[in-house]
């Protein structure tokens, strides 16, 4: 990554320089929402972009962050919305996570604490992985668990656990960072945290409010543990080197990584060599990317090559 390279705007690139541009890509590496869709409808001239692109025999992929889902309800997503996508063309932490176990050549006789939601669970369980129950597991109101004490002891901590997986749960506890925290910082047993976004957007109608990433889900538990995990989602290079690996032909100088939030999609483009196009239909918007790459020399990662309003404008210049 070159962080002298300056960003473009789509909209002020010439028609010469635009079909120049998009004949240097032969893979898309997109992010879904926000992107793609925001809630459950298509961002006008998204799908038209992406039939477009696999008309020209472009590469498609789908990445998210998103650990709560089998990347079969990311599938059955794009293809509700006309984006006609593959399984193998998603990809998501959940998955990422069950990818790193079988590297790591886990033993499927242990177990996992997952602090997550089924479709991490159900990602595992397609490798043969067996976790500890999930699901609400608050504090007892009875005041058995306190400041002053609990009622476990290391003792009773499930021996058969050899690893912890971090990722979004909307069942979060105390009780929950507790286990986790312990169950991590026992000697020779894997952590992992499927991704640490800060925080998104809850959705709903005319809501604006907020919502706690994944980010804040982890830290508790790195913060308690006194360890820190290995992060798997955006920014890591770890997606693409999945990717990679199941497609050896993916060149980093002909991929295109697409994405609306310049601390995750573009940080990651930038970590793997890829080319990056932001779109203003998300997190980030130009004055954003305008400031990063007006500041320091850490944030220019997050500064993309092109800028563009929404990803449907492209339709229309090629």
């Amino acid at each position: 990554f070159t962080s002298t390279r300056e960003m473009q705007e789509f909209n002020n690139m010439s028609d010469a320089e635009v079909a120049e541009w998009v004949d240097s890509f032969d893979t898309v590496m997109t992010d879904c929402d926000g992107v793609l869709w925001v809630g459950g409808v298509a961002i006008p001239g998204s799908v038209e972009v992406v039939n477009l692109f696999r008309k020209m025999g472009k590469k498609m992929f789908y990445l998210t962050n998103n650990s709560a889902k089998h990347r079969r309800v990311l599938k059955e997503k794009l293809d509700k919305l006309g984006f006609n996508a593959k399984l193998e063309e998603c990809t998501n932490t959940a998955f990422l996570a069950g990818q790193y176990l079988m590297q790591e050549n886990f033993d499927k006789d242990k177990l996992v604490y997952v602090l997550g939601q089924q479709g991490l669970v159900d990602e595992l369980e397609d490798l043969g992985i067996k976790s500890l129950p999930i699901g609400p597991d608050p504090v007892p109101s009875d005041g058995t668990w306190s400041v002053d004490g609990v009622p476990v002891s290391e003792d009773d901590l499930d021996s058969r656990v050899k690893a912890v997986i971090c990722g979004f749960d909307v069942h979060l506890s105390w009780k929950k960072i507790i286990l986790a925290a312990n169950y991590a910082a026992r000697p020779n047993t894997l952590f992992i945290a499927t991704n640490t976004d800060e925080r998104f957007p809850l959705k709903g109608d005319g809501c604006k409010l907020l919502g706690p990433g994944t980010g804040t889900m982890v830290s508790p538990v790195v913060m308690t543990a006194g360890r820190q995990p290995v992060e798997l989602g955006k920014p890591s290079r770890y997606m693409f080197d999945i990717i990679q690996k199941k497609y050896p032909d993916i060149q980093p100088s002909r991929t295109l990584m697409i994405g609306d939030n310049a601390a995750t999609d573009i940080a990651f483009g930038n970590n793997c060599g890829l080319k990056t196009l932001l779109v203003g239909t998300g997190v980030s918007k130009l004055e954003e990317a305008r400031q990063f790459e007006c500041g320091k020399e850490e944030d220019k990662i997050y500064v993309p090559n092109i800028y563009i309003t929404q990803l449907g404008d492209i339709i229309n210049r090629v």
